[in-house]
């Protein structure tokens, strides 16, 4: 019902940013059933891990890694998260996957994940 289209992976040194963006497409009926967004990470040989949380009224959930250096927010008439990354370290390098949830029908949604890489 729900597609999560990511971008703004790349490659960058330590203490660049990159800024990635989710779009949400979809009816109308399940874009309306969205709730909060998440951005999460997994690196080979990790757990996967959240990264960051907003909900659709903005309130927001850091991880302790990435806490004073992440900024999430979202664009609820573009059905668009960002994950605004500064100063970047080495350990950030991962693959960063979006995430939604539609309680109404019990459904989650995943977007295909993108590659950040961060060289020292």
């Amino acid at each position: 019902q729900v597609q999560l289209v990511e971008s703004g992976g790349g490659l960058v040194q330590a203490g660049g940013s990159l800024r990635l963006s989710c779009t949400a497409s979809g009816s109308l009926r399940s874009l309306n059933a969205l709730g909060r967004y998440c951005w999460y990470r997994q690196d080979p040989g990790k757990q996967r891990e959240l990264v960051a949380r907003i909900t659709r009224t903005g309130n927001t959930y850091y991880g302790d890694s990435v806490k004073g250096r992440f900024t999430i927010s979202r664009d609820n008439a573009e059905n668009t998260v960002y994950l605004q990354m500064n100063s970047l370290k080495p350990e950030d390098t991962a693959v960063y996957y979006c995430n939604t949830e539609a309680t109404l029908y019990n459904a989650n949604y995943w977007g295909q994940g993108t590659q950040v890489t961060v060289s020292s």
